[in-house]
């Protein structure tokens, strides 16, 4: 098994010396990039339906969810990529979340 060394920065390295898996060359740097604006679908919170347990909080893979207190506050557009998995776990009879097309509100 050969040894790679560790990169720290990539500008200037070539494709063979990066490892599979991809390089993070600073941790925890992801609020930093918006990626909001990959998505084609988008969830809409419906509050009336809601009953803040925070299932989408949990289940959200961008922290998306925004909360105080507890509840639910409101959606993180800037970095909710519109994967759909809060609609999905939200247990609410009346689903508090429903996907619609994101182009439809620009």
């Amino acid at each position: 098994m050969s040894k790679r060394k560790q990169i720290t920065n990539i500008e200037g390295v070539g494709w063979r010396e990066l490892p599979r898996a991809g390089v993070i060359v600073e941790a925890g740097n992801a609020a930093k990039y918006n990626t909001g604006d990959w998505r084609s679908v988008k969830p809409v919170w419906k509050e009336d339906n809601c009953i803040h347990c925070l299932f989408c909080w949990v289940f959200c893979p961008d922290a998306a969810i925004l909360t105080e207190d507890g509840k639910m506050t409101g959606i993180d557009f800037d970095h909710c990529k519109g994967c759909g998995i809060c609609a999905k776990e939200c247990p609410a009879k009346e689903k508090a979340l429903v996907m619609v097309d994101d182009s439809a509100s620009q």
